[in-house]
């Protein structure tokens, strides 16, 4: 049998660092070709891993016809219009965290992909990062768990950062909640269960405090901002309860390997034609708690 084809949507430093290498190196997969919304950024990826370059909306509805999957490395409310699209033209779906901003947006693509019949995982980092995926399994088997705590502290806008992430309009315009939002949650809905309740603060320039009750009965809370300082950003998960303390591994790894491991669920799930616990679904369902979130914050700023 030949090689799923998958074709890139994006061009950015995370498509070109983390999306790209791995694609092209998948022993598994053909890289089908490269779409971007600047051509020259789409030829110059394309030429540095031997494969089609694709623009505009003639250059969408092409890749999409000569592959068998998509990937995503696009800012999310641009990303979930085209994977609907994607779905709906027959190809499985790679996607980047969070899935949309808004809930009507994850909605049409978790629509789209079950009305084709695709299959379609959602990158959340820490699921698929060996020592972490490992982690989050062995903790959730155990269960019985009394509460958690989460933090993820990132410094991108913080007081002398230098990151060209820093230039994402719509990571400047979300902040933490959405950016690593999804993260935070990815880890804590598998070992206490799904949220039934969310409570949001925020203070500013943007810290975001949540506290979560879940389908367990524990409750859980997690701190997220991008604007920490350098010296006091960081990332952390502590879960207590009768089996004693335990903490996420702080080393998730080579980000290319994870998401080599995220083509390889997608491959399995065709393959098997089961869904994994990560698919857009579960994205979906990120991004109904994010928005009750975002919610309450607007409704408290306005009063």
């Amino acid at each position: 049998m030949s090689k799923p084809r998958i074709g890139l949507l994006g061009t950015g430093p995370w498509a070109e660092r983390t999306h790209a290498p791995a694609l092209a190196a998948h022993p598994g997969l053909e890289l089908s070709g490269v779409w971007g919304r600047r051509p020259e950024a789409a030829a110059a990826l394309a030429a540095t891993h031997d494969t089609t370059a694709h623009s505009g909306e003639a250059g969408l509805d092409a890749l999409f016809a000569e592959s068998d999957a998509i990937a995503f490395a696009l800012p999310p409310d641009v990303q979930a219009p085209l994977a609907a699209r994607a779905a709906a033209a027959g190809c499985h779906l790679l996607m980047d965290k969070p899935v949309a901003t808004t809930v009507a947006g994850a909605r049409e693509v978790a629509e789209a992909a079950e009305a084709a019949g695709v299959f379609s995982v959602v990158f959340c980092t820490m699921r698929f990062a060996a020592k972490t995926a490992s982690w989050i399994d062995e903790q959730a088997a155990k269960g019985d768990w009394f509460t958690a705590h989460a933090y993820w502290l990132g410094a991108l806008y913080g007081t002398g950062a230098n990151s060209e992430f820093a230039e994402s309009p719509w990571r400047r315009e979300k902040g933490g909640l959405w950016d690593v939002g999804p993260h935070a949650l990815s880890v804590l809905i598998p070992l206490l269960g799904d949220v039934t309740e969310v409570t949001a603060v925020r203070s500013e320039p943007d810290l975001t405090h949540l506290v979560l009750h879940h389908t367990s009965g524990a409750s859980s809370s997690a701190a997220l901002s991008l604007s920490a300082p350098k010296a006091g950003g960081g990332t952390a998960v502590l879960l207590s309860g009768e089996h004693g303390t335990t903490s996420l591994p702080t080393d998730a790894g080579d980000p290319v390997t994870s998401f080599e491991a995220a083509i390889d669920a997608l491959l399995e799930a065709i393959r098997t034609g089961r869904p994994h616990d990560v698919d857009v679904r579960f994205g979906l369902r990120l991004t109904e708690i994010l928005a009750e979130a975002e919610a309450q914050v607007a409704a408290r700023a306005a009063k």
